[in-house]
């Protein structure tokens, strides 16, 4: 019989893995217009159970998407968190609680993966199930390596649906890789790249279900310190709860491999522990377990997140942890919104290769900081509570001050990218509440056209744009009105950045920048075609900080930014982080900072 022709096709991103992390990347390189293709070895998605927390910080990533509302539509909403201890009669009882930083959601796996599918298909990108990676070969060759246009990655692909006699294979050469292959991850292991770290000695159980219960927290994130064990309870869409608890030894581990054994514990034996954990309160399920697992807490980072900055690992991949926080399916989507808009810059002729390197340093660095949190939060999750009988155990005071202190990282709202190319952190006193190297957080102002109040994040969508945001100060105050044109004047000079980095011939929507005016003062003072054409390219994008016709919204957004009545100019990188600040009598600096990365047009 005669061997079929091998197929060799060309492509810009190849990612492997149609988890949260490559479903992410998958979709935000398909609005950005790159040729993307995505394979799993799986022939049908997730359906159930596995991640199911997003965070307030991955709310607004999915905002920026515009899946937000989708998303928010599906989900159950968590506001509150509630903390259990023991108490004199056996039994557990609520200590404290309080609002959560920001607003939670939980939904599966399964419906979030099904957001991104069907964003992705209206895009013409779907992905390629039953496929795998057999090869994976990377040029050695520097001139190829350093040459955006090239394709240096070469990958052979083996689909496993096909009936005998048609072609299985394909060689496929692209310009950049994505293992977003989980865990056990094949693209990291055959680079060889280590995972650094260790396995705890904590196990724990999970299983969802619809239960009928007397708990009075069922709907918020309850967090249960007894005498039987540490147990989370966090509400799910339709009626769902999930419980965590945490198992002895004995009960699930294989004596003669140390593995976890499935067959020594299963949903039913999970029930009565979380049942006792939860003791007096009721948890019976109503139709039966709908998912369950145990797992080992490992947390581990690789000791490197990209290999010549052409093929990368994220998620999983290249970090591990406990799923107490939250964080796990979070920090993978993160992880592919930090690395998609970066290749679509370089993809697109934008922006250097070096860009590339700060995907690692930024998403590493963070992976770190949440493992060394992990361990800290994990053991204090898992320890026994402090009672008359154990003076050295974990006391309430010690887990609600870890959980309040940890607030903005368990959020994401807190993430924070150290200097670089693309985080220059000068000035940082002309808006103090703007952290250099932070996203930029929400605020409600009022478009100046029309008076109708916009939250500001709704204008920084994730479109591989950068947003230049012009804070005008008082623009009515003859002093500052001369500032503002003084500093157009040099916004309008060949060599700004706004010059020297134009799309000759392209639509203000192929553009690499999108410039807004945020105002102080009152809408009934301020007229839009008042300010500088410059500042006012479309009349949706002057506003002001006033508060609505309602007196509801809006209103003390500068003192909130920390920015002076002299303004300042704030750069916002395509992912919603804030990259530079500068005076508005120093655009210079703008010029100097888009410099280190960015590309001229060809």
């Amino acid at each position: 019989m005669p061997v079929p022709n091998v197929r060799h096709s060309e492509v810009d991103v190849l990612i492997i893995g149609a988890g949260p992390a490559g479903l992410m990347c998958a979709n935000a390189l398909a609005n950005a217009r790159v040729n993307v293709r995505i394979i799993d070895k799986r022939a049908v998605k997730v359906a159930t159970g596995q991640a199911d927390g997003i965070s307030p910080r991955t709310i607004e990533v999915f905002q920026s998407y515009g899946l937000g509302e989708r998303l928010l539509r599906e989900s159950c909403e968590v506001h509150l968190a509630a903390f259990y201890n023991p108490n004199s009669t056996g039994g557990i009882e609520t200590n404290k609680v309080f609002r959560l930083n920001g607003v939670e959601v939980a939904l599966h796996q399964g419906a979030i993966e099904s957001i991104f599918l069907d964003s992705m298909k209206e895009l013409g990108v779907e992905v390629e199930r039953s496929t795998i990676p057999t090869s994976i070969e990377l040029s050695t060759d520097e001139n190829e390596l350093t040459d955006p246009s090239s394709h240096p990655v070469r990958v052979a692909l083996q689909r496993l649906d096909l009936p005998e006699g048609e072609s299985k294979e394909e060689i496929v050469h692209a310009k950049f890789v994505l293992g977003a292959d989980g865990a056990h991850s094949w693209v990291r292991k055959t680079f060889d790249i280590s995972m650094d770290g260790e396995q705890s000695d904590f196990i724990w159980g999970v299983l969802d279900m619809v239960p009928e219960t007397d708990f009075p927290d069922v709907r918020n994130k309850s967090l249960i310190h007894s005498n039987y064990g540490s147990c989370l309870v966090v509400p799910r869409e339709a009626d769902r709860v999930r419980i965590y608890m945490q198992l002895a030894d004995e009960d699930v581990i294989n004596p003669e491999t140390g593995r976890v054994d499935k067959d020594k514990m299963g949903p039913e034996q999970l029930l009565k522990v979380a049942q006792k954990s939860l003791h007096p309160y009721r948890f019976i399920p109503t139709n039966g377990i709908s998912w369950w697992t145990l797992y080992i807490i490992g947390q581990r980072v690789a000791s490197k997140f990209s290999i010549k900055d052409r093929v990368f690992i994220a998620g999983d991949a290249c970090h591990t942890h406990s799923p107490k926080a939250g964080q796990g399916m979070n920090a993978s989507m993160n992880d592919a919104h930090n690395l998609a808009w970066k290749i679509a810059l370089v993809l697109r002729g934008w922006a250097d290769m070096s860009l590339l390197s700060t995907y690692e340093s930024e998403r590493r660095k963070y992976a770190q900081e949440l493992i060394a949190f992990d361990k800290m939060y994990s053991t204090l999750f898992s320890g026994k509570p402090m009672t008359e009988q154990n003076r050295d155990g974990v006391s309430h005071e010690q887990f609600l001050k870890a959980f309040q202190m940890f607030g903005g990282f368990t959020s994401g709202i807190g993430v924070h990218y150290s200097p670089s190319v693309v985080v220059n952190d000068s000035n940082q006193e002309l808006a103090s509440g703007l952290v250099i190297g932070q996203r930029f957080p929400p605020q409600k102002f009022i478009r100046a056209a029309d008076a109708c109040p916009i939250e500001i994040q709704d204008l920084l969508p994730s479109d591989s744009r950068f947003k230049l945001l012009v804070f005008a100060g008082k623009f009515g105050d003859p002093a500052q009105q001369a500032r503002v044109e003084s500093m157009v004047k040099d916004m309008q000079r060949p060599e700004c950045f706004l010059n020297r980095y134009a799309m000759p011939g392209k639509s203000s929507t192929d553009s690499r920048f999108d410039v807004f005016t945020v105002s102080q003062g009152r809408k009934d003072d301020i007229q839009f075609m008042q300010f500088p054409a410059f500042l006012r390219p479309h009349w949706s994008k002057v506003l002001i900080d006033d508060i609505d016709v309602t007196g509801s919204f809006g209103g003390n957004g500068y003192s909130r930014y920390g920015i002076g009545p002299q303004g300042a100019l704030v750069v916002v990188r395509p992912d919603g982080y804030v990259g530079a600040i500068a005076s508005l009598d120093n655009v210079e600096e703008l010029d100097t900072y888009f410099a280190s990365f960015m590309k001229t047009s060809s």
